[in-house]
């Protein structure tokens, strides 16, 4: 059996067993494939089978929009790839790809795969600094930008090959020529499984960003695990809101629809408006939408009943999703929303299926291909403690390593287990429960406290829209929680509405849980959306021995 027939072999497996959870666990394993190219021998095969299929759907503010069907998008990556390699591109080549959801962004994936180039997939909030620290240590060979992009490279990618999507720029290449090259590809020899891809850079919430080197496979045929998660048909319409250069743009924008044969959907907003969100679900008709909690938490403000969606399954990932948001869809639409967990270096590796009893607030059960297990500080497996992966056999979604690092490939790949630095519960059922990152749980009067638990409760509260809890340093207990709180509209910082708060949790949690401190503030996040808590943890410092923030109150304020 051919590399395309095993692979195909491998995600109809995982469709026919839908709903089949225990199933798809016994059954499913990665295909072996010493050779194989996910663009040549997979996507352009479905383009050829059924080539009128959408792939493609980008619709912008205005109305106007763009569909491309797999055989387009086929012929119109093939050209790219020819035009990439008459400029200098070659097998291996590391491409800096900075671009915002348009057109080009599928069709140089397509092609820098069918060329066995390196794509660095680059969003376009980085700064020159940003940017310069990616070209010297990423070693990029090529730039791909948009005009807007063009600025930030002033004095910078001299000596690389620099390409500009849109209007002209002196200096720069412009894509429009990729129209006039030959749509005759002709491969460079045969793709190994192990051949490098993808080189992401990691969101650095506390140190430089550590380079992910994902390989030809880990990728592409490791997202089945994400099309499984969320329950992809063919033909279906998938939404994920998701700014390109992050990895979950690659889970959910590129591999796992499109391993599905499904519609990869994009609607382009210059800012995030849950009316217009909502309006466009309705009008397009999407089957499938994943969002991250931020945006679930902005939806459910509305009045989410009044918008009759034809959606059929509902994702959340990229930070846990608190139960309090599930419940609040769940009752408008009838659907839940399925939790899924992964990394940058992974693809989805635990989630709740399609089908399956939904625990609210738990992260779900092992992915298809995975063998995730509990691992305490001495590396014990229990039934909590960190996430890791076990390593023999070594999971195909799992990345290659770290570039440049081979310290940190020994310790994080080299060994029995890849641990991912979360920490998480499992139950009876074997559905896992989301603690924390390991270096963000804390220990008051010597009792363990989860951030993330006090955050679910604390946006039950009407007022309260966002949340991060930190130890706050404390002379007789060591620390006690704090809660940063961003309030929804309509409510105003205080200290009723303090008081208000703190009673709420502490009426609903352990006695040792209680908030003991609040403060009414913006959430430092980082460029992908994430609560940097380490900075809080800093801002914080000793509070005994720095002034009161405007907007701050302690227990004893509240007595």
């Amino acid at each position: 059996m051919g590399s395309t027939e095993t692979f195909l072999a491998a995600r109809d497996l995982l469709q026919d067993a839908r709903t089949d959870y225990e199933r798809a666990c016994r059954e499913f394993a990665w295909p072996d494939m010493p050779e194989f190219n996910w663009a040549l021998d997979y996507f352009d095969v479905q383009a050829a089978r059924a080539p009128e299929r959408p792939a493609l759907w980008i619709v912008q503010e205005d109305g106007s929009e763009q569909r491309l069907s797999y055989a387009q998008l086929r012929e119109r990556s093939d050209r790219a790839a020819g035009f990439l390699r008459g400029l200098g591109v070659s097998r291996g080549d590391r491409l800096l790809v900075m671009l915002p959801n348009v057109v080009p962004l599928w069709e140089i994936t397509l092609a820098a795969i069918k060329l066995g180039a390196v794509l660095c997939p680059t969003t376009t909030l980085l700064s020159t600094a940003d940017l310069a620290d990616r070209l010297e240590r990423g070693r990029i060979r090529c730039v791909i930008v948009d005009a807007d992009g063009v600025a930030k490279f002033e004095g910078l990618a001299r000596d690389c090959i620099r390409i500009v999507v849109g209007p002209a720029a002196e200096g720069w290449t412009p894509w429009s020529q990729a129209d006039a090259a030959s749509a005759a590809l002709v491969p460079d020899g045969p793709t190994r499984r192990d051949d490098p891809l993808l080189l992401y850079f990691t969101s650095g919430t506390t140190a430089r960003p550590k380079m992910v080197v994902h390989t030809q496979q880990s990728y592409p045929v490791g997202h089945l695990s994400t099309m499984y998660w969320i329950g992809l048909k063919p033909g279906g319409v998938h939404w994920n809101i998701s700014s390109a250069g992050w990895a979950k743009h690659a889970w959910s924008c590129v591999f796992a629809p499109w391993n599905a044969g499904a519609t990869v959907f994009v609607y382009n907003q210059a800012r995030f408006d849950a009316r217009r969100t909502l309006d466009v679900l309705v009008r397009c008709k999407v089957t499938t939408l994943c969002a991250p909690p931020t945006v679930w938490r902005a939806l459910i403000l509305e009045d989410l009943k009044a918008w009759p969606v034809a959606l059929e399954e509902l994702l959340s990932a990229g930070e846990p999703l608190n139960p309090e948001v599930i419940e609040r869809v769940r009752q408008a639409w009838g659907l839940t929303i399925r939790d899924g967990y992964g990394q940058t270096e992974t693809t989805c590796i635990v989630g709740n299926s399609p089908g399956q009893p939904v625990k609210s607030g738990s992260m779900g059960r092992p992915m298809p291909g995975y063998r995730v297990v509990l691992l305490d500080p001495d590396g014990r497996e229990s039934e909590t403690g960190e996430v890791a992966l076990a390593l023999q056999p070594r999971p195909l979604g799992l990345m290659a390593g770290y570039a440049g690092d081979e310290a940190r490939n020994r310790e994080v790949v080299g060994g029995s287990h890849y641990r991912t630095a979360d920490v998480a519960g499992r139950d009876d059922d074997g559905y896992f429960w989301y603690v924390g990152r390991a270096d963000d749980v804390f220990k008051s009067s010597d009792y363990r406290i989860s951030p993330f638990e006090l955050e679910s409760v604390l946006i039950e509260h009407e007022a309260v829209a966002e949340a991060a809890v930190v130890p706050s340093p404390d002379a007789r207990r060591l620390a006690v929680p704090k809660a940063f709180v961003i309030l929804r509209p309509g409510f105003a910082p205080g200290r009723e509405l303090a008081r208000s708060i703190v009673d709420f949790v502490a009426a609903r949690v352990a006695p040792y849980q209680k908030i003991r401190r609040i403060e009414f503030a913006e959430l430092p996040k980082t460029i992908s959306g994430k609560i940097r808590r380490v900075q809080l943890r800093e801002l914080e410092g000793v509070p005994a021995e720095r002034a009161r923030r405007d907007g701050e109150y302690r227990e004893e304020d509240l007595a």
